[in-house]
């Protein structure tokens, strides 16, 4: 697939420029896709930040670098992209759990990250079902969360989020449904990423609707062109087919990612995926 080998070719640059400066739109460059699109399908597939990744693979190189008793602690925090040698250690210290200077005594524990790649595993033929729509503007009415991401774990948690609405206000939401995407309508927008790692994204759970309701926050989703798979069945395969969607269908494809909501849409035990797309090199 060219768009695996891109994402490898990609790995490849970050590993021969840990040392120095790391240009992102360089680096989705070499995997033939947009920023956006890299950083966003990074993550989903491999469940941390590139910034995370990146960071990781420093620690655990200078690490290593440490072991030569010759070595000095500013040298190798500036090597690595840190501005001062007490940033370095204090990240250092975080990962590794002890000081960068301790590193070359004996019986010193160190955590090693490993250079990833990525691979295309067919386990068997199973169909997806999805069209490819260009819809035009519309708006979600519902409850807004500010969500942060560490290692794709949320703060607040989705239970969490589900669980702090009155099933009236469910209901509410349902009434006011009427027109794609129907129904109980999750919507993630604004990814964004941080040089420490995290994410953050804001998480509206509401309705598609031409109704006016006080009370409730509002998305307005520009036009776009849409890749809607259909989901039979309960959340495991809604999982189950977010997954395949990141992994399977969009390395495969034409298309990529851009800047928009990504939406779950359910109603009466069916659900709709939502990606935003665009043909490469658009």
């Amino acid at each position: 697939m060219d768009m695996l080998k891109g994402m490898n070719e990609a790995l490849t640059y970050i590993e021969d420029h840990l040392e120095g400066t790391i240009d992102l739109k360089e680096v989705a460059k070499r995997a033939f896709c947009s920023e956006y699109h890299f950083k966003r399908l990074f993550s989903l597939l491999s469940g941390i930040t590139i910034s995370e990744y990146i960071r990781r693979r420093r620690l655990t190189v200078a690490a290593l670098k440490l072991k030569d008793p010759h070595a000095k602690v500013i040298d190798i925090a500036m090597q690595y992209g840190y501005h001062s040698p007490d940033s370095f250690s204090r990240a250092f210290q975080n990962y590794h759990g002890i000081k960068p200077s301790l590193v070359r005594y004996s019986n010193q524990s160190l955590k090693a990250f490993p250079r990833m790649t990525f691979q295309l595993t067919i386990n068997g033929g199973i169909e997806m079902n999805y069209r490819i729509v260009k819809k035009e503007a519309f708006k979600i009415a519902g409850v807004k969360y500010d969500v942060e991401m560490v290692n794709e774990i949320l703060t607040p948690a989705y239970e969490d989020m589900i669980a702090a609405i009155p099933d009236a206000t469910i209901a509410e939401l349902e009434s006011i449904s009427d027109h794609e995407p129907l129904g109980l309508v999750h919507a993630s927008v604004n990814y964004s990423e941080n040089a420490e790692g995290s994410a953050t994204f804001d998480q509206y759970i509401g309705a598609a609707t031409t109704k006016e309701k006080h009370g409730f926050s509002e998305l307005q989703v520009p036009p776009l062109l849409w890749v809607i798979f259909e989901v039979d069945g309960d959340w495991t395969k809604v999982e189950e087919s977010w997954q395949r969607i990141y992994s399977e269908w969009l390395p495969s494809s034409s298309y990529e990612l851009v800047n928009g909501p990504e939406i779950l849409a359910s109603k009466e035990e069916r659900s709709e995926i939502w990606i935003p797309i665009q043909e490469k090199n658009e």
